[in-house]
């Protein structure tokens, strides 16, 4: 599993970062966590406001941060 955290850096993006991990961390997921700050790659997904999550190259999230429930969600859902 590919996971993306798109944005430039941001509070919310690093707040986004944290509960990524945390929820994999809880899952026992091991995954690949990449963070894209390029506006010109982050554009390419299609999102307008940041942050985003990429999970697998599908956009799961845009525009907020979600919980780590949410996340865990959005993790199981891309494993089955």
């Amino acid at each position: 599993m590919k996971i993306k955290v798109l944005g430039p850096g941001c509070a919310n993006c690093k707040t986004l970062e944290a509960r990524t991990r945390e929820a994999l961390t809880q899952l026992n997921v091991n995954a690949e966590i990449e963070k894209v700050e390029d506006y010109d790659k982050i554009i390419s997904y299609g999102i307008m406001r940041t942050p985003g999550l990429v999970i697998d190259e599908k956009v799961v999230v845009s525009g907020r941060v979600p919980t780590v429930e949410e996340i865990k969600k959005f993790v199981n859902s891309h494993l089955q």
